[in-house]
C-alpha cells in the first residue's frame, strides 16, 4: 500500500503540526515546478517528465515506489552517470565531489545543475518524512 506525501503525509503533519504540512507542501512544489524551460542549449523545452523522473528515482534510492509511474522513464531520460550522481548526493553527500559534479551533463549550465541539487534534496527529504510520518501513523493506530 503506498504512503504517499499528499494522501497522508501532509494530513497528518499538519495533524501534528499546524501549517508545517503547508510550508512544506509548498517549499516541495516550488522546486518541483521550478524550470526555465531550457536544457543546455535548447529553449522552450518542458522538463515536466525529467524532473519527475529524478524525484522518483531518489524515491526509489530509498525503497519508496509508486504503482502509478513507469519506472521505465527513469532507465529512458536519466543516463548513468546522472544516476551516480543522483546515488552518491542522496545517500552519500560526504562524497561528493567536484570531480562527480563535473561528471554528469558536461554541457549543462551550473543553474541547471544546481536546480538538480535541489530537486536532490528536496525529493531525499520528502522520503526521510514519509517514512518518519509513516511509523508515527503505525504507533497512532
Amino acid at each position: 500500500q503506498d504512503y504517499t506525501w499528499e494522501d497522508h503525509g501532509y494530513s497528518l503533519i499538519n495533524r501534528l503540526y499546524p501549517d508545517v504540512g503547508q510550508l512544506l507542501d509548498e517549499k516541495f512544489q516550488v522546486v518541483y515546478n521550478l524550470t526555465y524551460h531550457t536544457m543546455a542549449m535548447h529553449c522552450g523545452v518542458d522538463t515536466s517528465m525529467l524532473r519527475r523522473a529524478i524525484w522518483n528515482y531518489v524515491h526509489c534510492v530509498f525503497g519508496i515506489r509508486y504503482d502509478d509511474y513507469d519506472y521505465g522513464e527513469v532507465n529512458q531520460l536519466l543516463e548513468r552517470s546522472l544516476k551516480i550522481y543522483i546515488k552518491t548526493v542522496a545517500c552519500y553527500p560526504e562524497k561528493t565531489t567536484k570531480r562527480v559534479y563535473t561528471q554528469f551533463w558536461r554541457h549543462f549550465k551550473h543553474s541547471e545543475k544546481v536546480h538538480i541539487n535541489l530537486l536532490l534534496l528536496e525529493a531525499r527529504m520528502q522520503a526521510a518524512l514519509l517514512y518518519a510520518l509513516r511509523a508515527v501513523t503505525r504507533y497512532m493506530t
